[in-house]
């Protein structure tokens, strides 16, 4: 039995699959599949070449914007 408890029904979908092992979303360049849709979205990048954050000062270019405030402070 599992101890996980959750406000959002979404939530607790997604945490089922982790025991059903179900993933529903799939990539149609790779075929990999995931868990939930904004991982797929995120996988996505790795095939467009996506890089949706940019640096205002050297414009050097990022895929997540957590990876972009990093890159901020060696300014």
């Amino acid at each position: 039995e599992c101890d996980f408890c959750c406000t959002k029904s979404g939530s607790l979908i997604n945490h089922r699959r982790t025991h059903t092992g179900e993933r529903p979303y799939t990539c149609s360049v790779c075929d990999l599949s995931f868990t939930r849709s904004g991982t797929l979205k995120r996988h996505m990048q790795t095939h467009t070449g996506e890089r949706p954050y940019t640096c205002s000062v050297c414009d050097l270019s990022f895929t997540r914007s957590g990876n972009l405030k990093r890159h901020i402070r060696i300014h």
